[in-house]
This record gives structure tokens, C-alpha cells and sequence, in this order.
């Protein structure tokens, strides 16, 4: 990095360190051995060697920038796209990208040179044209692994439109990578650059590496001094540009579906569930859902035909072992699923409103407004390049259209309530700087800051130790009495169904198994698997009437 700054220093700072002109001719200098005035001594028609070279690292320098700029502007933009929506904006991308590095680039170039009398800036902008494919194809990789971290999902939930999500998180990410692409693609622009300046393209008014190796090279057999020190100059510049990228490769890891278009096959089964609540007075209600993953030339169905709700200021609990299907239902809900999932529904309401029918854009204006999510793992649901205040005042401005002093303003009262001491502290913290609690509490204050009407919680309690687990689990149960919200609790563990719920649905292999008040569920559990998960669960698991009467208050109806 020292040398190639030093480089850029020498073709800034040319006028203040050359000693002449780099254009003015000497001839009693013609092929002059280096001596005093003239460092580098003469080139083949008198002008001074030293002076054209720093010259000649301004216009080197210039024209890598441009050529870099623009791989970044059009290969960036489109590779992060292409990742993250897939389908096919990634289709067309890939199409493109392909197509260009398929165009013979030098005769492109020298076609150029022609038709723009050998305009200096046009053929670089060429030159990053023909950059712009690694750019995508870097961009891409990065963002198809970034859009399945926790953290695009918590993005998402909290109403950020796409376009938000590309900018402030995917983006963010695709930074590093992109580093060490500019810095190996810049020293191939140069060698680019100085090749057509060799061909003798470009201004000869303009001093280059270029045009100086071209003249040593008709003189290098009597005097290769002229040859030597452009070639030296370009070689080590490349040289310092390929170690940079080499070394940020080291220590920057770069990581690298389409969604089905029939309906897989599947056991047609009938709905299951028990659906409680009058349509228009649910806050949640699902109708026989099914959620199918292509596989092959077939599908396989996860989740079939379930139906279940939640009325207002109930909490529901969802429990299964891994893999029953519990986190699909709810994701199919929010209009989560991945892009190889297909999701089919009777019916999925929202506060009494049909929203399965929605397009796409109305169902997403949902998300942090009328619902909230809690995720699961909250070290890995937040975003780890932003700090814990800036996660927390994006949506309240992008969703709510708060102002920033606003938003932060809400963001502090929201961690006061959530039991945070120093809220000021902790909004200027990064994740890394702090417990997995405190991390979960930050989640909930993100979920409720937008005062939903329903509350997603999924396996809000996973991940943290059985201390920390009893304080989010109250404050959870706070929040929902102060807000009055309905809260559904997707868990395994029926401990935290007995400690929180209301009414708990049992689901085994993608289906309902039982469903009923948490009292009765666990006084008389009806499926052998329910009365397997509650013996797996914590021995004397108390009922939500034990707590409530140990702790001296009234059972919820």
C-alpha cells in the first residue's frame, strides 16, 4: 500500500515534482545517459525521462479510477440484485454479464479509440465496461449468501422494502469483497491502458507509461535505459496493486433458487386445527394451509393443511419437536417463505382483514406495523456493521416515517421499557458488544416499537441461559398486557408454553396433532406426543393457572 500511495502522491503532485515540462524537447538530450538536470536521462527525442514518468503515473492512476468506477457502478448494483431477488432479475443479470465477457475486448477497445479519436477517459469507461462481469459476479455470490443470514429476515419483518434492505444491509456486506475485486481489477486496467497506449492510442500530447515503453522499445537494442523505467514503474505498481488484493483475500472471507412453478405433489389431507374465534374478530387466522418445497422434478409438503388463530390479547403457543412445521406456518403467515417454497391457503387474516390475496408490496407494508417479529438467535439477528441505535431508528424512520431525532427519541424510551439501564450506551454499541439477552431485548423492543397488534415471537428464548430466559419470558408477558396484543410463541419447549400461554397447538410432522386451553392440555393431554413433549420438557412443569395463582393473580380468560 506504501508503494502504490507513493505512486498516486508522484502523479498528483507532478507540476510541484517534475523538473521541466514533460513535453518540452532538448535535442542535445536525445538519448542522454541519466546526469545532473536529468535524473533519468533523455528519451529518443529529448525530453526529460523523469519528468514524463511522473506525468505518466497521473494519467496511469486516472484512467484506473475510471475503469474501476465503472465496473463498480454497473457490475455492483446489478450483482447485489440479481442475488437477492433471484428469479428473474438474477436470470437476465447472469445473461448480461455473460454476453459481455464474451465481446472480444481489445478489438472493442481499439473500435473505440477509432470512433472517439482516441478520447483517453471514453476508452477507460470501455475498459471498466468490460471489468463490470467480476464485479457481478462477486456482488452475486455475496448477496445469494448474505439474503439467507437471520439479520435480512429481522430486516424485512421490520417493514424495510427491498430496496432498503439492498442499501443498508446487503450492500454493506458485498463492501469487502468488493475491496480486493478493485484493487486486483486496477492493476488490469493499467495494464490495459498501458497496452493501447504502446499501440501508440491516445493523445501524444499526453505523457504515459504507455507511449514511453513504446519509444524504449524501438530503442532498447542501443539504449534500454528509455525502456527500463516505465516498465519498472508499471511493473512494481501492478505488483503492490496484486499484493493488496492477494492480502485482503487472506484476511476477508468472501462466501458464495428459483421458485416453483407447479404445485408439488403432496398428501391432499384435510384441514386440521380448531378455529376458535369469529373471522372478523381474530388477529391471526389460518385457514388449511399448505407449504411445499420443490425437490427435484417432484415437491415435498411440509405443512398440510392446517388451520388455527388467535384472538385479540391471546397468547398462543405453537410447540413441536424440530421439523414439524411450526416455523413454516408462521413464516407462510408473515409472507416470509423462501423463494422454492409454495404456500396455499383457504384463507390468512390479519386483524379480521384477508391478506393472502394481497400483492406483494401490501402484504410487506404489514410487516412492522401491524405485526411484529421476535426472532430466534438474536446474536446473529442483528446486523453485525451497524450499530444497535442505528438497527433500531431505520425502520421507526423508513416505516413510520419518523424524523431521526424523533426515531432515536422512541428507540431510547422503547429499551428504557424493555430493561435496558443505559439505553444510551447501548444504542451506540455494535452486537458484538454485548449479551445475548441484552441482544434478545433489543429484538423485542424493534418488534413492539411499532405497536403492532400481533406479536410473533419464534423461539424467543432459545438460545439464552434459564435466568435470562424467565426475564424475557416476563417481559414479554408484560409487554402483551400493556399493549394488549396477541402474541403467538412458536417453541419446543412446552415449560415456556405452560409459563406464558394461553391456549398451545400441538404440531408433529407438518400437521396438528391436538389443540386446547394450556390447563387442560397439560391436566389431560389426548395424543400420546403431547404427553411425550411435556415429559421431555423440565419435571413439574407448573400450568399457567399454578403461576398465576402462585403468584396472586387472576387467569386470563
Amino acid at each position: 500500500m506504501a508503494v502504490f500511495l507513493l505512486v498516486v502522491l508522484a502523479g498528483l503532485l507532478a507540476p510541484l515534482l517534475a523538473p521541466h515540462d514533460p513535453n518540452y524537447v532538448d535535442f542535445t538530450l536525445a538519448q542522454a545517459p541519466p546526469g545532473p538536470g536529468h535524473l533519468m536521462g533523455g528519451d529518443s527525442t529529448g525530453r526529460d525521462i523523469f519528468s514524463r514518468l511522473l506525468y505518466g503515473a497521473r494519467t496511469t492512476v486516472y484512467g484506473a479510477a475510471v475503469a474501476c468506477l465503472t465496473g463498480i457502478a454497473l457490475g455492483v448494483p446489478g450483482g447485489v440484485a440479481a442475488g437477492y431477488l433471484g428469479g428473474r432479475a438474477d436470470r437476465i443479470g447472469s445473461w448480461i454479464s455473460d454476453a459481455v465477457q464474451s465481446v472480444p475486448g481489445m478489438v472493442v477497445l481499439l473500435i473505440v479509440a477509432a470512433g472517439t479519436g482516441s478520447n483517453f477517459t471514453v476508452l477507460m469507461v470501455t475498459i471498466g465496461v468490460f471489468m463490470a462481469p467480476g464485479y457481478f459476479r462477486i456482488s452475486r455470490s455475496r448477496a445469494l449468501a448474505v439474503r439467507k443470514e437471520p439479520y435480512i429476515d429481522a430486516a424485512r419483518v421490520a417493514g424495510l422494502t427491498n430496496a432498503q434492505v439492498l442499501r443498508s444491509h446487503v450492500l454493506r456486506a458485498v463492501r469487502a469483497p468488493i475491496i480486493i475485486q478493485t484493487a486486483l481489477t486496477a492493476g488490469i486496467a493499467m495494464g490495459m491502458q498501458t497496452g493501447l497506449q504502446f499501440l501508440g492510442v491516445g493523445a501524444a500530447s499526453t505523457p504515459s507509461w504507455g507511449q514511453m515503453m513504446n519509444d524504449g522499445f524501438r530503442t532498447m537494442l542501443n539504449h534500454p535505459l528509455i525502456l527500463l523505467w516505465p516498465s519498472a514503474a508499471l511493473g512494481v505498481t501492478i505488483a503492490a496493486l496484486a499484493f493488496m488484493g492477494s492480502t485482503l483475500a487472506d484476511l476477508v472471507s468472501v462466501r458464495t433458487g428459483e421458485p416453483g412453478r407447479h404445485d408439488p405433489a403432496g398428501p391432499d389431507q384435510p384441514a386440521t386445527g380448531s378455529l376458535v374465534h369469529r373471522p372478523e374478530q381474530a388477529a391471526l387466522r389460518i385457514e388449511n394451509l399448505r407449504v411445499s418445497y420443490r425437490a427435484g422434478t417432484s415437491g415435498k409438503q411440509v405443512v398440510h393443511g392446517i388451520s388455527l388463530d388467535v384472538g385479540p390479547g391471546e397468547v398462543l403457543g405453537i410447540v413441536g419437536e424440530s421439523g414439524s412445521g411450526k416455523s413454516q406456518t408462521v413464516f407462510a403467515a408473515l409472507g416470509l417463505l423462501p423463494a422454492a417454497a409454495r404456500s396455499t391457503a383457504d384463507g390468512i387474516r390479519i386483524g379480521g382483514r384477508e391478506v393472502g390475496g394481497l400483492p406483494r408490496g401490501k402484504r410487506h407494508a404489514l410487516l412492522g406495523t401491524e405485526i411484529g417479529y421476535v426472532p430466534q438467535e438474536p446474536m446473529s439477528n442483528l446486523d453485525p456493521c451497524y450499530t444497535i441505535g442505528y438497527q433500531l431508528v431505520e425502520p421507526l424512520r423508513a416505516v413510520h416515517g419518523l424524523g431521526k431525532a424523533q426515531a432515536r427519541e422512541r428507540a431510547r424510551e422503547i429499551l428504557q421499557r424493555v430493561g435496558i439501564a443505559e439505553p444510551d450506551r447501548l444504542l451506540a454499541s455494535y452486537p458484538h458488544q454485548i449479551s445475548g439477552g441484552m441482544a434478545q431485548r433489543v429484538l423485542i423492543a424493534g418488534a413492539v416499537a411499532g405497536r403492532p397488534g400481533l406479536l410473533v415471537a419464534d423461539e424467543p428464548t432459545t438460545a439464552l441461559d434459564v435466568t435470562v430466559q424467565a426475564e424475557v419470558l416476563e417481559l414479554l408477558r408484560e409487554l402483551q398486557a400493556e399493549h394488549g396484543m396477541a402474541m403467538v410463541i412458536v417453541t419446543h419447549n412446552f415449560g415456556v408454553v405452560a409459563d406464558i400461554c394461553d391456549r398451545v397447538v400441538v404440531m408433529k410432522d407438518g400437521a396438528i396433532v391436538e389443540t386446547g386451553p394450556v390447563g387442560r392440555i397439560f391436566a389431560e393431554p389426548a395424543d400420546p406426543y403431547t404427553a411425550e413433549l411435556i415429559r421431555a420438557s423440565q419435571e413439574d412443569t407448573e400450568t399457567r393457572a399454578d403461576l398465576d395463582a402462585a403468584q396472586d393473580r387472576p387467569v386470563r380468560a
